[in-house]
């Protein structure tokens, strides 16, 4: 698989990462832990080096999954976890403050089987501890060499740059997909002019752009989304007209919706790297299909023009996380 390197930093990942909350929390059941690790290890045997977990998934088991799953190959894969939450529990609420950062690093390279984070990100901005105080923690424990870079996801331009001006962000992840392009506003235009990566999450619109999901699927009672407005069943059945336009796309080029939606991400900018999540090995072979897929100008103005025709329904969130994001 290409590498990409995630802005100015010099840290180089595979073009597309693993998102491993999955195997763990919010998407229904657990994947059982051999299963689990035996999904990871094949990513890597793929190409992938660049994997996604944090402490709040689970809270904790996902770490610890992601730890024993890599370990055998550290020192060639780019362990990417986060902070932010209090006890790890995102239903607490926020936690950024120096002690709480601490605290969750030690704890993570524990769980990680590791002696360094290389991409330590705030998890989501805390709106109790100014900015420049979690930059400045994350620095002092990069100078420690417990860190390797600082993240940020879900953060506004504005708090990026304070955060930035204290200790250099590495990466933002925040959602970002054909059927959320919000970012594009005023996030792409501070990161390209900072130098800040991008890795967007839920690149597949947590599974409904593949087209997998229809107004009929009913989700496991611990899955998350049966509380995201996007996903209830009239906002299903308006939004499969975007579906049906990215199949007729994927038609012609050969290739699946999944593959068209991660190859449109890749084209966008060559310092984003897109983290798609599965729990079973033939999705994760067909997301890592698109990186291979390559698409031209005119493939780009169809996908746009197709997107641009039609409004997608339903919140991203529930009301009740709307104040966690774009901080």
């Amino acid at each position: 698989m290409q590498k990409r390197k995630l802005g100015n930093s010099g840290l180089e990942v595979s073009a597309l990462g693993l998102g491993c909350m999955g195997l763990s929390f919010g998407l229904g059941p657990a994947t059982e832990k051999n299963e689990a690790i035996k999904l990871i290890r094949a990513a890597y045997d793929n190409g992938v080096t660049f994997f996604d977990t944090a402490e709040a998934y689970g809270p904790f088991a996902n770490e610890e999954v992601v730890g024993e799953a890599l370990a055998p190959v550290r020192d060639k894969v780019v362990i990417a976890t986060k902070f932010g939450f209090n006890n790890g529990v995102p239903t607490q609420g926020t936690d950024s403050t120096p002690e709480r950062i601490k605290v969750v690093a030690e704890a993570s390279l524990k769980r990680l089987h590791t002696d360094r984070i290389d991409l330590f990100y705030q998890h989501r901005v805390d709106p109790n501890v100014p900015v420049e105080e979690v930059a400045g923690t994350v620095k002092d424990l990069i100078q420690q060499g417990k860190v390797k870079h600082f993240g940020m996801s879900e953060a506004g331009a504005a708090t990026v740059r304070r955060a930035h001006a204290v200790q250099p962000v590495t990466a933002l992840q925040s959602e970002y997909s054909l059927w959320w392009r919000e970012p594009e506003m005023e996030i792409l235009p501070t990161l390209e002019e900072l130098g800040i990566g991008f890795v967007p999450f839920s690149p597949l619109g947590k599974g409904f752009l593949t087209g997998a999901i229809s107004e009929k699927t009913e989700f496991d009672k611990t899955d998350f989304r049966n509380i995201v407005p996007r996903f209830a069943a009239g906002a299903r059945k308006a939004n499969q007209a975007l579906v049906d336009a990215l199949g007729k796309i994927a038609d012609q080029k050969e290739a699946t919706k999944a593959q068209i939606a991660l190859a449109w991400l890749l084209a966008q900018k060559p310092w984003i790297v897109p983290i798609p999540g599965t729990t079973k090995l033939h999705r994760l072979q067909e997301n890592l299909g698109g990186a291979e897929v390559q698409l031209t100008t005119d493939d780009l103005k169809a996908i746009r023009e197709a997107v641009l025709a039609i409004d997608v329904q339903g919140e991203r969130y529930p009301a009740s996380f709307q104040s966690l994001v774009n901080r």
